[in-house]
Protein backbone atom coordinates (compact mmCIF):
# COMPACT_ATOMS: atom_id res chain seq x y z
CA UNK A 1 0.00 0.00 0.00
CA UNK A 2 2.87 2.35 0.74
CA UNK A 3 4.32 1.89 -2.75
CA UNK A 4 0.87 2.30 -4.33
CA UNK A 5 0.24 5.49 -2.37
CA UNK A 6 3.63 6.87 -3.40
CA UNK A 7 2.89 6.12 -7.06
CA UNK A 8 -0.40 8.06 -7.06
CA UNK A 9 -0.04 11.83 -6.86
CA UNK A 10 -3.39 12.49 -5.22
CA UNK A 11 -3.72 9.45 -2.92
CA UNK A 12 -5.96 10.24 0.08
CA UNK A 13 -6.73 13.65 -1.34
CA UNK A 14 -10.25 13.05 -2.55
CA UNK A 15 -11.25 11.90 -6.00
CA UNK A 16 -11.95 13.87 -9.12
CA UNK A 17 -15.41 12.44 -9.73
CA UNK A 18 -16.55 15.28 -11.99
CA UNK A 19 -13.51 14.89 -14.25
CA UNK A 20 -13.96 11.12 -14.35
CA UNK A 21 -17.64 11.48 -15.24
CA UNK A 22 -16.70 13.98 -17.94
CA UNK A 23 -14.50 11.32 -19.54
CA UNK A 24 -17.24 8.71 -19.17
CA UNK A 25 -19.83 11.02 -20.71
CA UNK A 26 -17.57 12.15 -23.54
CA UNK A 27 -16.17 8.75 -24.53
CA UNK A 28 -18.75 6.15 -23.54
CA UNK A 29 -22.15 7.45 -22.45
CA UNK A 30 -23.67 7.75 -25.91
CA UNK A 31 -23.01 4.11 -26.72
CA UNK A 32 -22.77 2.32 -23.38
CA UNK A 33 -24.63 4.65 -21.04
CA UNK A 34 -27.83 5.10 -22.99
CA UNK A 35 -30.53 3.20 -21.13
CA UNK A 36 -28.05 1.70 -18.66
CA UNK A 37 -28.24 1.47 -14.90
CA UNK A 38 -25.17 3.40 -13.77
CA UNK A 39 -23.76 2.70 -10.30
CA UNK A 40 -21.38 5.18 -8.70
CA UNK A 41 -19.60 3.91 -5.60
CA UNK A 42 -18.12 6.85 -3.72
CA UNK A 43 -18.25 8.75 -0.47
CA UNK A 44 -18.77 11.94 -2.49
CA UNK A 45 -15.59 13.64 -1.32
CA UNK A 46 -14.70 15.20 -4.65
CA UNK A 47 -11.64 17.43 -4.79
CA UNK A 48 -12.73 19.05 -8.04
CA UNK A 49 -15.22 21.78 -8.80
CA UNK A 50 -18.68 20.76 -7.54
CA UNK A 51 -20.28 22.58 -10.48
CA UNK A 52 -18.42 20.26 -12.87
CA UNK A 53 -19.62 17.24 -10.92
CA UNK A 54 -23.21 18.50 -10.90
CA UNK A 55 -23.16 19.23 -14.64
CA UNK A 56 -21.64 15.84 -15.48
CA UNK A 57 -24.14 14.02 -13.25
CA UNK A 58 -26.97 15.89 -14.96
CA UNK A 59 -25.61 14.88 -18.37
CA UNK A 60 -25.22 11.26 -17.30
CA UNK A 61 -28.71 11.20 -15.80
CA UNK A 62 -30.19 12.30 -19.14
CA UNK A 63 -28.82 9.27 -21.00
CA UNK A 64 -28.96 6.60 -18.29
CA UNK A 65 -32.05 4.64 -17.40
CA UNK A 66 -31.19 4.97 -13.71
CA UNK A 67 -28.33 6.42 -11.66
CA UNK A 68 -27.61 4.72 -8.35
CA UNK A 69 -25.10 6.21 -5.91
CA UNK A 70 -23.64 3.89 -3.27
CA UNK A 71 -22.07 5.72 -0.34
CA UNK A 72 -20.39 3.65 2.40
CA UNK A 73 -20.65 6.59 4.83
CA UNK A 74 -24.44 6.79 4.51
CA UNK A 75 -24.95 4.12 7.16
CA UNK A 76 -23.70 6.42 9.92
CA UNK A 77 -26.58 7.67 12.10
CA UNK A 78 -25.22 11.22 11.83
CA UNK A 79 -24.64 11.12 8.08
CA UNK A 80 -25.63 14.15 6.09
CA UNK A 81 -24.61 14.73 2.46
CA UNK A 82 -22.49 17.77 3.35
CA UNK A 83 -19.51 17.05 1.11
CA UNK A 84 -19.71 19.51 -1.78
CA UNK A 85 -19.44 16.75 -4.36
CA UNK A 86 -22.17 14.67 -2.78
CA UNK A 87 -24.46 17.68 -2.50
CA UNK A 88 -23.87 18.54 -6.17
CA UNK A 89 -24.54 14.96 -7.32
CA UNK A 90 -27.68 14.12 -5.35
CA UNK A 91 -30.20 16.06 -7.46
CA UNK A 92 -29.23 13.79 -10.38
CA UNK A 93 -29.36 10.47 -8.49
CA UNK A 94 -32.36 8.16 -8.68
CA UNK A 95 -31.36 5.91 -5.78
CA UNK A 96 -28.98 6.79 -2.94
CA UNK A 97 -28.06 3.69 -0.97
CA UNK A 98 -25.65 2.54 1.70
CA UNK A 99 -22.65 0.42 0.82
CA UNK A 100 -21.02 -0.56 4.07
CA UNK A 101 -21.88 -4.24 4.53
CA UNK A 102 -23.22 -7.32 2.80
CA UNK A 103 -26.86 -6.46 3.50
CA UNK A 104 -26.47 -3.05 1.86
CA UNK A 105 -24.89 -4.66 -1.19
CA UNK A 106 -27.81 -7.09 -1.35
CA UNK A 107 -30.12 -4.06 -1.31
CA UNK A 108 -28.05 -2.57 -4.14
CA UNK A 109 -28.56 -5.76 -6.14
CA UNK A 110 -32.33 -5.47 -5.62
CA UNK A 111 -32.29 -1.82 -6.73
CA UNK A 112 -30.20 -2.53 -9.83
CA UNK A 113 -32.40 -5.49 -10.78
CA UNK A 114 -35.53 -3.39 -10.41
CA UNK A 115 -36.90 -5.48 -7.53
CA UNK A 116 -36.75 -2.64 -5.03
CA UNK A 117 -36.87 1.10 -5.30
CA UNK A 118 -37.39 3.82 -2.78
CA UNK A 119 -39.62 6.79 -3.45
CA UNK A 120 -37.52 9.43 -5.20
CA UNK A 121 -35.77 11.50 -2.58
CA UNK A 122 -36.61 9.29 0.39
CA UNK A 123 -33.11 7.84 0.51
CA UNK A 124 -31.25 11.09 -0.11
CA UNK A 125 -30.73 12.36 3.39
Amino acid sequence: MTRAAAAVADWSGGTRIGDSLSTLNREYARNVGRGAVVVVLSDGWDRGDPEVLGAQMERLHRVAHQVVWVNPLKSSPNFAPLARGMAAALPHVDEFVEGHNLASLEQLARVVSGESTSPKGAEKA
